[in-house]
């Protein structure tokens, strides 16, 4: 029989996923024979999957009332001790109340977005850390962890060579860089055409091919940056979760803004340039796992540097979700984001 069963939630996205492993990480240290039920989008099931810190996964879809209901009769089934709201939303922490769990931690009203979503949680913390991971971390404290964070792995599933063939096209791609320009908010990205030159420069510089990661809707984006290339002849990518993951983890570098797959590189144990302008990089920046940097640095077989982040000096803060690029962004240039890339790249060889 478990010791404890907690009922965690966290349903998306990919980053914020990301950016909760240590903290559940933390609880399995410490309470090793507890069991854990992640609650999350679908989507990302495999994704926490990989981490292996989910006794169980449910899924649900907060966009179908039968979804909904079905999830939280499965909830009432279950007898919980605690449900953890690492969210911190009214669809993420209405689930746990209205199925009954009798305790239930979130953040207090100084560390959540949506007004009033603390009324529903019994256990309120005010988190005082300033990375969002030690603030998830804080709510593991809460639950009974000793430590707010630990360290976790991702096993990203083999991507073998036929599949492989199909996304790069026949080139050669052995030694790769991952180009990300998408990300959500366009306030936050870069340039496509400032991606595409960096390409052309790593490629003519370097002699390393990139490949363009993009998702659903961000195909204008991946086209920009394709064009501004010009002879580089990126790879461009949009594709599945497991062969993203195998993607980015083969990679010599990751270069993106505040999105889910720079977070996910880090993650599985690959540097990164992180472009940074609206959103605080003390907050949201590359956290590293030091055991998924203890991997990579073996299999590279000398250490490399830590991820790079570029950030324009005094941005104010702000979480505006807006479609057009945030001036700081455009404070980064080409020619600072290579030299970063450059560093990375040397180190290792």
């Amino acid at each position: 029989m478990a010791e404890r069963r907690f009922l965690v939630v966290r349903l998306g996205s990919l980053g914020d996923i990301v950016h909760t492993f240590p903290a559940v990480a933390a609880l399995c240290e410490t309470l090793p024979a507890s069991e854990i039920i992640w609650l999350t989008h679908a989507r990302y099931k495999m994704l926490v999957q990989s981490s292996g810190l989910a006794s169980k996964i449910c899924t649900t879809e907060t966009r179908s009332v039968s979804s909904l209901m079905k999830t939280i009769r499965e909830i009432r089934a279950t007898s919980f001790d605690t449900a953890i709201d690492y969210q911190g939303l009214w669809k993420s922490a209405s689930l746990p109340f209205l199925a009954g769990v009798k305790r239930r931690i979130g953040f207090s009203s100084e560390s959540v977005r949506e007004f009033g979503v603390p009324l529903l949680y019994t256990d309120r913390v005010r988190a005082t850390s300033a990375h969002v991971v030690d603030q998830n971390g804080e709510l593991s404290k809460r639950a009974g962890a000793q430590n707010g964070v630990a360290n976790f792995r991702l096993d990203a599933p083999p991507l073998h060579h036929e599949e492989l063939s199909k996304v790069f096209l026949g080139h050669d791609m052995e030694n790769h860089v991952v180009l990300s320009p998408g990300g959500g908010w366009r306030s936050k990205c870069w340039l496509p055409e400032r991606f595409g030159a960096l390409c052309k420069k790593i490629f003519e510089s370097l002699s390393l091919r990139c490949v363009i990661n993009y998702g659903p809707g961000e195909e204008d984006l991946a086209a920009k940056v394709r064009a501004a290339s010009r002879d580089a002849a990126p790879v461009l990518f949009n594709g599945e979760l497991g062969p993203l993951m195998s993607i980015l983890r083969a990679a010599i570098c990751v270069v993106g803004g505040d999105t889910g797959p720079l977070h996910l590189a880090v993650a599985l144990g690959t540097p990164v340039v992180a472009l940074f302008g609206p959103t605080n990089p003390a907050r949201n920046g590359p956290y590293r796992n030091p055991s998924s940097t203890a991997s990579a640095a073996q299999s590279s077989h000398r250490q490399y540097p830590q991820d790079i982040v570029l950030r324009a000096p005094n941005v104010v803060t702000t979480h505006r979700r807006q479609h057009r690029t945030h001036p700081s962004m455009l404070e980064i240039q080409v020619d600072a984001v290579f030299e970063a890339v450059h560093r990375i790249v040397e180190a290792r060889k």
